[in-house]
């Protein structure tokens, strides 16, 4: 591994059947993205501008105030991307942006707090990109293996988020050591299904667990499924990167509004992904401050079930264990059974270690 630049990529910790699996944090702009690092959200606006700068930039304004990390669009020439015999060449020749849109929606997204982000589609687009100053590069599903693209973004030098849907493990992995061997080692893999939507049944989310073992590189999840609930669950599975398409509205026409979140939905999986990654903690058991109350109120103590002598040998019929933990803990019961009363105690009374010999 190529480690030169220690203010963008960072991996410490162990190793684990030859690959390496300590914590890895890639900066993407402003923001550590990784391990115990807080997921980085990417609003997926996509075309979802449906050829409208004012709609562009309204979708920034969207996601900024849904506390999302990211806003992404996609940079193609319909010309550079399909042949002009397939159906949908006109559709996507009406949703190209245009080369002059990139500096503002650059600009906007600063005075909103915001990454911009764009998916280039071509090497010209790389370029482009790169002189508007995007701090990472999103390489689509359909690119995993479109050597000419890969080695473009590669050779930036920037993150690179490597989206893997429709791709094999194969496929994947000659694509990463592509990029490694340019000298880049600022990778992120996106888990992907590519349908629209994608079906639950099909999210196959443990994968994620599966591509962080065989790399060793963080990972993500981009989704195409409707709602909330995957992305949520994949946070809790360790997804560092969410990316999800919105929409202004989802009765829009268009390809990607119909299974978009619409704004209100976007904010709140942005606020459930916080809280459920939040829930995680960090994995080690302890006594929380909130649980003390409970702590006291519902573990038992050891109590006199009925009047003891002084100097009877205790026996088991001779004890209860009730709530609050008054005197010797419940969990001592055995080694109290068998002791001698010190001095007589009264039925109901908690047992202290000044009563028993």
């Amino acid at each position: 591994m190529h480690l030169k630049k220690k203010d963008t990529w960072e991996a410490y910790g162990g190793r684990s059947g030859g690959l390496f699996l300590g914590m890895v944090r890639i900066k993407i702009g402003r923001k550590w993205v990784g391990d115990d690092e807080p997921v980085f959200v990417i609003a997926e606006a996509g075309s979802n501008h449906d050829g409208k700068l004012a709609q562009a930039k309204k979708l920034i304004d969207i996601a900024a105030k849904a506390g999302a990390d990211a806003v992404k669009f996609q940079t193609f020439a319909a010309d550079k991307l399909v042949a002009r015999t397939e159906s949908y060449y006109d559709l996507l020749k009406g949703l190209e942006i245009p080369d002059d849109w990139h500096t503002k929606l650059a600009r906007h997204a600063r005075k909103r707090n915001i990454i911009f982000l764009s998916t280039p589609f071509h090497e010209e687009a790389v370029h482009l990109l790169n002189s508007v100053g995007v701090p990472a590069f999103k390489i689509s599903s359909g690119d995993v293996t479109n050597v000419p693209l890969i080695e473009c973004v590669a050779r930036t030098g920037k993150p690179v988020l490597l989206a893997t849907g429709t791709a094999t493990i194969k496929e994947v992995g000659a694509a990463v050591r592509l990029i490694k061997s340019l000298d880049n080692d600022k990778i992120i893999l996106l888990h992907c299904v590519s349908s629209y939507p994608a079906s639950m049944s099909d999210l196959n989310l443990r994968v994620i667990g599966t591509l962080r073992r065989k790399f060793g590189l963080p990972v993500g999840f981009s989704d195409h499924s409707l709602g909330i609930i995957a992305d949520v669950s994949a946070a809790t599975l360790g997804a560092c990167v969410i990316e999800k398409h919105f929409t202004l509205d989802r009765a829009l026409k268009g390809p990607d509004h119909s299974y978009a979140l619409d704004p209100q939905e976007l904010a709140m999986m942005v606020s459930s992904i916080r809280v459920a990654r939040a829930a995680l903690g960090d994995g080690v058991k302890r006594v929380v401050k909130s649980e003390l109350g409970g702590r006291k109120r519902g573990q038992r103590g050891i109590y006199a079930a009925r009047d003891i002598p002084a100097g009877e040998t205790i026996t088991e019929d001779a004890l209860i264990t009730l709530r609050p933990p008054a005197g010797i803990n419940a969990i001592h019961f055995r080694n109290v059974v068998g002791r001698k009363a010190k001095t007589a105690i009264p039925a109901g009374t908690p047992l202290n270690r000044k009563m028993i010999l």
